[in-house]
């Protein structure tokens, strides 16, 4: 990894709400009390309102209407439900960036962070920690993007394939955008795992050990940026990341979600 030193030297890191400080404490914690997560969440009315908005979204398909946040966490699990009031948190502590189309990052976002969970119904893995690792990634270009905006503005001027943003970032400035969004992981004490995940999203094969989460995320940022309805990206894949994860492309093919079901960005916005 790139010494990010002389980069975040001097920038204001975004400020983390204090309810979303709590949340990530929680993470490193094991068997958290239902009690605590849902009172941590209930300090913040509008962060409630988001949180039940997202449970109530197409994508957890549930056959009632989510009224309380004990609703929420007796259907969509109390991991979940942490997860999805981080993502709200972390919406809420970024800027909005000139140039950015704000609503497609986070349609992005929230699409990689569904395909990163998808895949561990396949290979293994903590859904949870996949989900929110998918969902931060990108961050860091959020970060680049206000420090240096005119570096960031070249690098998304280029013609690219999904991927090559890494590349090109790596190639300006020494690093990537998810080594930039692991360090704020690690300065905001996310799990350590997370952190690594983020790290080596890029290019996980070059971890040592094997990051198998940054591989997770590889692939499912790879397809956020693909029309995934359509069969064929799947062979479109980096065969060398599909083999070592030994994910199964006939699994895929059968079971790959519509990107619709799973983005809702309205309280992300």
């Amino acid at each position: 990894m790139a010494d990010l030193s002389d980069f975040f030297r001097g920038f204001q890191l975004p400020t983390m709400p204090e309810v979303a400080q709590s949340l990530v404490r929680t993470l490193n914690e094991h068997d958290v009390p239902v009690a605590k997560i849902r009172d941590l969440i209930s300090k913040d009315p509008a962060l409630t309102v988001k949180v039940l908005r997202l449970a109530n979204s197409a994508r957890f398909g549930l056959k009632r209407q989510v009224a309380s946040l004990d609703d929420a966490i007796m259907l969509v699990g109390l991991a979940q439900v942490r997860t999805l009031a981080l993502s709200c948190c972390l919406n809420d502590a970024f800027p909005v960036v000139g140039g950015l189309d704000r609503g497609e990052f986070w349609r992005q976002s929230m699409a990689c962070a569904g395909y990163a969970q998808w895949l561990t119904t396949n290979i293994g893995g903590d859904r949870h920690e996949a989900w929110l690792a998918g969902f931060m990634v990108r961050l860091g270009e959020l970060v680049i993007a206000t420090a240096l905006p005119g570096c960031m503005a070249e690098i998304e001027q280029l013609p690219h394939s999904p991927g090559s943003r890494w590349q090109r970032e790596c190639n300006f400035l020494g690093f990537s955008e998810g080594e930039v969004t692991a360090e704020l992981a690690r300065r905001w004490q996310f799990p350590r795992e997370i952190v690594r995940g983020l790290t080596h999203a890029a290019n996980p094969l070059e971890a040592r050990p094997f990051s198998r989460l940054g591989a997770i995320v590889h692939i499912a940022q790879l397809l956020a940026e693909m029309p995934a309805e359509h069969p064929e990206v799947i062979e479109e894949l980096p065969q060398d990341i599909m083999d070592t994860l030994l994910v199964d492309r006939e699994w895929m093919r059968n079971n790959m979600p519509a990107y619709a079901t799973l983005v809702d960005t309205s309280v992300l916005n």
